[in-house]
C-alpha cells in the first residue's frame, strides 16, 4: 500500500471513530448511500471506497467533516481551519450540491418545522418509517427510496417546503433547481479537482469565508425573511392571508370537561369570531355537532375557522363525556373540515386548540369495536395532507381534573398569548411561541405535573388575528 493511501486510511479510522451515530448518518447521506447502517465499521468502509476512488480524497474527507462543524477534527487530523477548506473549496464541488443543500435544510428546520413535514407527508411516506424519522434527512432518504426526490427531481420538496410556511428555504431549492447546468454528478470519480488539497502556510492573509457550504456551492445567499416561528422578520400582510372580514369566521368550542369553555369564548369573540358554545357532549353529540357547524348559512362566510376541544382522551381518541367506548379519532377532527368536506374552506385558514387529559387506553370488545363507523372510517389514521391546518394539541394527566376548579395551563396562556397578540399584532406563530414559553416554565417549577404541546401546520402564510 501506498504511502499516500495509509495516511488516508489513517485519517479515516480517526474521523469515523470520533463521531456520534446521528453524524455518521449524515456523512453516510452525503456519501449517496441510504443504507440503515450506521455502524463505525460500515462507515470506514464507505469513506475508504469514496475517498481513494477521487482525486484528492483529503479534500472529500475535509468537507465532509467541515459539512459536520467538527472543526476539531479538522484541526486534529488535517491541521487546518474551517477558513481555509471553505477556500480550498471556492471553485470546486467535491460532495454533490444536492446532497449538500438538503443537509442544509435539515439543520436549519426547527422542530416544529419536521413535525409539520411529518404531518404534510403523513400519507405519503409508511407511517411506521415517518415515525422512526428523527430529521429532515431521514424523510428525504425515505423519499429518494420510493422515487420521489432526486438531484434531478426536486419539486416535490420545494412544494412541501412552501406548504409548510418555509418559502426561505424553498427559495434554495428553486435557485439549486435552476442553477444546476447539469445533472447531478453522482460519485467523486466523475469529479474532476483541477487544484490538489494543501495545507495552507500559517501565516495565510486571506480573509474569512461564509461558513456554510451551501454558500460555498454557490447556493442562493439573498436576504430571506424567516418565518414567524423565529421570532424575526416577519412578512408582509402580502404574504398573510385574508383575516379582515366581521365575524372572521366561526369558533364552536366544546368543553366536555366543564371549566375553560367561557375563558376561551370571551377570547374569541374579543377576536372577532361568531362563537358557539357547547358543554359537555358526548361522542355522538360532539360529531355531530362538529358536522353541523356549516349546515347553517350564516357560517358559510368569514376568513377562517376555529375549532377548540376540551376532553378526556387517549393518545389517539377523544372521550368527550363517554366513559367507555372507543371514542373520537383526533385525525377525524380534522377530516370532518378539510377541503373536499367542507369546501366553503378551501384555501382559508382551519386552526384546532385541544386540550386532552389523559386517561388510560380503552380495550373495545368485539361488540363494541365497530359500534359506529363514522367514528372509523377507512384511511382515518392517516394524517391528512389538505393545506391551511394549523394544529396545537396540548394534553396532561388526567388527575389535574380532581383538584377542584382546575384551569388549563395550556389554554390560560394561549388565551393570554392571543390578547397580547391582538394587541401587539403578532402572528399566530409567535403567540404559539408564547404559549410554550409559559407551559415550559410551568413544567420546570411544577414537575411532575407536565403538560405536553405538539404543533404541527400546513400554513402557507402568516396569519394575524386581531
Amino acid at each position: 500500500m501506498a504511502l499516500q493511501d495509509r495516511h488516508l486510511l489513517h485519517d479515516i479510522n480517526l474521523i469515523a471513530e470520533s463521531l456520534s451515530s446521528s453524524e455518521r448518518s449524515l456523512l453516510l447521506y452525503l456519501c449517496e448511500n441510504l443504507d440503515t447502517d450506521d455502524s463505525v465499521t460500515f462507515l470506514k468502509e464507505i469513506l475508504r471506497s469514496k475517498a481513494t476512488s477521487c482525486e484528492d480524497g483529503r479534500l472529500f474527507l475535509a468537507e465532509l467533516v467541515l459539512q459536520l462543524r467538527r472543526f476539531d477534527i479538522l484541526r486534529k487530523v488535517f491541521r487546518i481551519s474551517r477558513d481555509e477548506v471553505e477556500r480550498s473549496l471556492k471553485y470546486r464541488e467535491v460532495l454533490p450540491r444536492f446532497r449538500v443543500l438538503m443537509a442544509n435544510i435539515s439543520e436549519d428546520m426547527a422542530s416544529e418545522d419536521l413535525d409539520s413535514v411529518k404531518f404534510l407527508l403523513g400519507g405519503t411516506v409508511p407511517r411506521e418509517r415517518m415515525d422512526k424519522a428523527k430529521n429532515f434527512l431521514d424523510i428525504i432518504t425515505e423519499l429518494e427510496k420510493l422515487d420521489k426526490v432526486s438531484s434531478e427531481q426536486v419539486d416535490f420538496v420545494e412544494e412541501c417546503l412552501r406548504d409548510i410556511g418555509r418559502v426561505d428555504l424553498a427559495k434554495k431549492v428553486n435557485m439549486y433547481k435552476t442553477t444546476a447546468a447539469t445533472s447531478e454528478q453522482c460519485s467523486c470519480q466523475q469529479r474532476r479537482l483541477r487544484v490538489p488539497f494543501q495545507t495552507p502556510t500559517t501565516n495565510s492573509s486571506h480573509s474569512p469565508r461564509q461558513t456554510r457550504l451551501g454558500q460555498s456551492l454557490h447556493i442562493a445567499t439573498e436576504n430571506i425573511p424567516m418565518p414567524a416561528y423565529r421570532e424575526q422578520n416577519y412578512q408582509s400582510p402580502l404574504d398573510g392571508y385574508k383575516f379582515n372580514t366581521d365575524p372572521r369566521g366561526v369558533c364552536v368550542i366544546i368543553d366536555c370537561v366543564g371549566n375553560d369553555g367561557e375563558m376561551l369564548e370571551d377570547t374569541f369573540k374579543t377576536l372577532h369570531f361568531n362563537v358557539v358554545l357547547h358543554k359537555l357532549l358526548s361522542v355522538d353529540d360532539t360529531l355531530s355537532t362538529l358536522r353541523g357547524i356549516f349546515r347553517q348559512r350564516e357560517n358559510h362566510g368569514g376568513d377562517g375557522f376555529v375549532c377548540c376541544i376540551i376532553s378526556r382522551g387517549t393518545a389517539s381518541h377523544l372521550l368527550a363525556t363517554d366513559s367507555y367506548g372507543a371514542g373520537l379519532h383526533l385525525d377525524m377532527v380534522r377530516r370532518l373540515f378539510n377541503a373536499d368536506a367542507c369546501p366553503m374552506l378551501a384555501g382559508k385558514p382551519k386552526l384546532f386548540f385541544i386540550q386532552r387529559y389523559g386517561v388510560p387506553e380503552f380495550q373495545p370488545s368485539a361488540r363494541m369495536e365497530h359500534r359506529d363507523e363514522d367514528l372509523e372510517t377507512d384511511g382515518c389514521n392517516s394524517v391528512p395532507t389538505d393545506a391551511d391546518v394549523f394544529w396545537s394539541h396540548c394534553w396532561t394527566d388526567e388527575h389535574h381534573l380532581q383538584q377542584g376548579y382546575h384551569r388549563s395551563i395550556y389554554l390560560k396562556a394561549l388565551t393570554d398569548a392571543l390578547h397580547k397578540g391582538q394587541r401587539r399584532k403578532t402572528s399566530l406563530f409567535h403567540v404559539h411561541t408564547e404559549v410554550n414559553g409559559a407551559v415550559y416554565e410551568h413544567n420546570r417549577r411544577n414537575p411532575g405535573e407536565e403538560y405536553h404541546i405538539e404543533l404541527k401546520h400546513t400554513l402557507r402564510k402568516e396569519l394575524y388575528l386581531q
